[in-house]
């Protein structure tokens, strides 16, 4: 309803309209004030811009000038808004829980209790890497088999597993018409994890074979899926995920159309999964990317509008769970979880906070079942059809990441299709050149993981679990944000066994507090992300006292630079005199850095240096093995 002046609510109406180069112009002042003398008017986006992966751009400001393509209607080509007119307003979103306890009667157990306190579908491992295919009736004992999906995560024994699962649908009576479940056949999302892409063509045939089976008699059950959380485990970014996700769905269109199958029945046996990290707003378009790439590929197939709509599981990202600090995962699942739900997943699986550690605990399952119950009846997330539309800054995001995406599909095409590209190396020398740019980045710090490389705990408990089925392997590698800080830690917790103590440097503070607290901060933050635990200078006493005491073999300076002109120079000398093999000294050098490294200084501590590099070499420093 639009609201009247003369109504006495004229809101905006009053004040003049503001453009974008006023806006850039008093951005570009501020800018002078901090020190950035050079920055125009037209300069001052560019100088607040960020690089995102992809060769993306996330702009300072967005307006209706950004603006990208028609994204059309919820529920109609190209399903950007959603692949249903009605979105999750009438159900929310299927709440997925996943369950990989090899011992039939524990997963049981388990998803029951999911089911009865919230989840809506069970995500179930099978074969070597979850329940025995035997054991599959037994850890299915008690659940409606026609209320409540089952989706299998059967790696090599899809069939077995399937053959498995419609013997149970006989046995407990579930009509066929009735039945819900996702078969998970994957020959190429499994081939990527094990490197063994010479059994695609059988395993392929297989899958198609299945999926006809699934067409004919078991209309509410699919057979196949496009995971795409390989490719994302492995490195890669959203765009590489949705282009390899892509280049699967059209590989097994494939296979399903020369085994008989109609393209629009072909799509119907297919499901996409996609990683939902905590990045929200990348997650709400990768989403929301992925279902137009896919209406687009199944328009050029052939298939009818309503087919082309993709069917979508997000799983929140197993590469951001840290094993240190677990406790913060909770909030990075959350994050997650949201953005997956504005962006319009179907089903969203929220991993335990303690998955990283092994099999998650009773408290930790419904911690993750509750993420998605409280966004969908709390906050209410559901309720609104497409959210994120006509936010200027997602709909460019999600255009420019399709794009980026639709880039890679075609390059990935040209070389032979998925399985061509698995086989030569295409996929894994991309990914891994990915990987290597964010980890200089994660060691940088310029990618900060909380509890890990900023804030951690060294005096925090760990978290033991029960050991989890070892996932295929043997393919693409699986990386995690934290494994290089990982490395470091464990080689602090084996000092601690070993010797009682853990490795330890002197803080030297130096001047008054307001001079010293910001960079003694930093430098306790940064040497217990090494698992270096920072003893501070004792009150009443001298630098060389303090150290003594310490139990430390090195010692960083630090205060401010004004402090340091006056004073550093002396403590390095005071600190070696004392014993110190290591003098550090945080902030930059400057141009006193030929004054300080003769006084004894052996290396500078500051924001956005190798973090890792720097902690290594003070633990082999320190004899740390």
């Amino acid at each position: 309803m639009t609201v009247l002046p003369d109504d006495g609510l004229s809101l905006a109406a009053e004040f003049p309209e503001a453009t974008r180069k006023q806006w850039q112009s008093l951005v570009s002042g501020v800018l002078r004030k901090s020190g950035a003398n050079d920055v125009s008017d037209t300069a001052a986006e560019d100088a607040l811009s960020t690089e995102l992966e992809d060769g993306l751009t996330a702009r300072p400001l967005y307006t209706a000038e950004d603006g990208a393509a028609d994204p059309g209607y919820p529920g109609f080509p190209p399903f950007v808004r959603g692949s249903r007119a009605e979105g999750t307003a009438v159900s929310g979103w299927d709440v997925r829980q996943r369950h990989t306890d090899p011992d039939p009667k524990a997963s049981n157990e388990a998803l029951l209790a999911d089911l009865e306190n919230g989840a809506t579908s069970v995500w179930l491992a099978v074969g070597e890497a979850g329940v025995p295919v035997t054991g599959l009736p037994q850890a299915l004992d008690g659940v409606y088999l026609d209320l409540a999906s089952v989706v299998l995560d059967p790696g090599a024994d899809f069939e077995s597993a399937a053959r498995e699962l419609f013997r149970l649908y006989d046995e407990v009576g579930v009509a066929p018409q009735t039945a819900l479940a996702q078969l998970g056949a994957d020959p190429l999302g499994l081939a990527a994890r094990t490197g063994r892409a010479d059994d695609v063509a059988r395993q392929s045939a297989a899958a198609a074979a299945l999926a006809a089976r699934c067409d004919h008699n078991y209309p509410g059950v699919r057979a196949l899926v496009a995971d795409a959380l390989p490719y994302h485990e492995a490195g890669g970014s959203a765009a590489e995920e949705l282009g390899c996700s892509l280049a699967t769905g059209v590989a097994y269109l494939r296979d399903l159309t020369e085994a008989g199958l109609s393209v629009d029945a072909a799509c119907a046996q297919l499901e996409f999964r996609y990683a939902a990290t905590a990045d929200q707003f990348l997650t709400i378009a990768k989403l929301r990317a992925a279902r137009r790439l896919w209406a687009r590929v199944a328009e050029v197939c052939g298939a009818g509008p309503a087919a082309a709509a993709q069917r979508q599981h997000a799983v929140t990202s197993p590469v951001m769970m840290s094993r240190r600090d677990p406790w913060v995962n909770m909030l990075r699942t959350t994050v997650a979880c949201l953005g997956a739900g504005v962006g319009g997943a179907d089903a969203v699986t929220v991993l335990p906070f303690d998955s990283a550690l092994g099999l998650p605990d009773g408290f930790a399952r419904r911690i993750a079942r509750n993420t998605s119950s409280i966004l969908l009846e709390e906050s209410h997330l559901a309720r609104v059809i497409d959210p994120a539309g006509g936010s200027w800054y997602v709909e460019r995001l999600t255009d420019e990441l399709a794009r980026a995406a639709w880039s890679w599909f075609q390059e990935i095409e040209r070389a032979g299709g998925q399985a061509s590209g698995l086989r030569s190396g295409l996929v894994a020398d991309r990914l891994a050149a990915t990987w290597e740019r964010r980890a200089g980045d994660l060691a940088h710090r310029r990618e900060p993981v909380t509890g890990v490389s900023e804030f951690p705990h060294l005096a925090e408990q760990p978290v033991q679990r029960g050991p989890a089925p070892a996932a295929p392997s043997g393919g693409l590698p699986v990386v995690r944000r934290d494994e290089a800080y990982e490395v470091l830690r464990s080689r602090s917790d084996a000092h601690l066994a070993a010797t009682g103590t853990r490795p330890r440097v002197f803080l030297a503070t130096l001047g008054p507090a307001a001079a010293h607290t910001a960079r003694a901060t930093f430098a306790a933050n940064l040497f217990q992300a090494g698992g270096i635990e920072p003893v501070p200078t004792e009150d009443g006493r001298t630098l060389a006292e303090s150290y003594a005491s310490s139990g430390a073999s090195a010692a960083c300076l630090c205060s401010s630079d004004t402090v340091y002109a006056e004073q550093a120079e002396a403590a390095a000398a005071e600190l070696k005199a004392a014993g110190a093999t290591r003098i550090y000294l945080a902030g930059r050098p400057g141009e006193s850095r030929g004054a300080y490294e003769r006084a004894g200084v052996d290396e500078f501590l500051f924001a956005g240096a190798d973090a890792v590099a720097a902690l290594s070499a003070a633990l082999d420093d320190m004899g740390v093995a």
